[in-house]
């Protein structure tokens, strides 16, 4: 199935970001769930070929919600997270990128999932809702929700990571 393969040298790494924000910057299980959702669906390649990217994103979504809700079922104590250090020059590119995924993963699962869709991922709203199954209105109203959130955690930093 040479244009499964295909998919995954070109996709993986897109796909992989996405899945390491929303499962909020952990990147072992951002991995694992990547992992998981290829093989799913490299069983199902004949019926989902037209449209793998959507497919994958909607896969990714699912399973980082399935994630949070055995780890509710079996809390984890957090670690304690030290002052952010403050930097200059390409540091704070780090430093910004650290800040918003640690913002993220304070979200609730399905307002990071609108988030990181329609601003990491550059999706429309519309395509968002297929992805997530819920309506135009629900993505439009996380949206604002979260944005605003995002704000309060994050204080006077920017929202943008490149």
């Amino acid at each position: 199935m040479q244009d499964f393969e295909d998919f995954v040298a070109l996709r993986s790494q897109a796909l992989l970001r996405t899945a390491y924000l929303l499962c909020g910057g952990d990147k072992g299980a951002a991995e694992d769930i990547l992992q998981d959702v290829l093989m799913s669906m490299y069983g199902k390649w004949h019926r989902i070929r037209s449209s793998p990217e959507a497919y994958a994103r909607a896969a990714l979504a699912n399973a980082a919600a399935n994630r949070w809700r055995r780890r509710s079922r079996k809390p984890e104590a957090p670690l304690e997270l030290g002052a952010v250090p403050t930097a200059h020059g390409h540091e704070q590119q780090v430093v910004d990128a650290d800040s918003v995924v640690r913002a993220l993963a304070q979200l609730p699962k399905k307002m990071r999932a609108v988030l990181v869709l329609r601003f990491f991922d550059d999706l429309s709203e519309a395509e968002t809702a297929r992805a997530l199954g819920c309506g135009v209105g629900t993505v439009k109203s996380q949206t604002s929700r979260g944005l605003a959130r995002m704000r309060e955690l994050m204080g006077e930093q920017v929202l943008t990571w490149s």
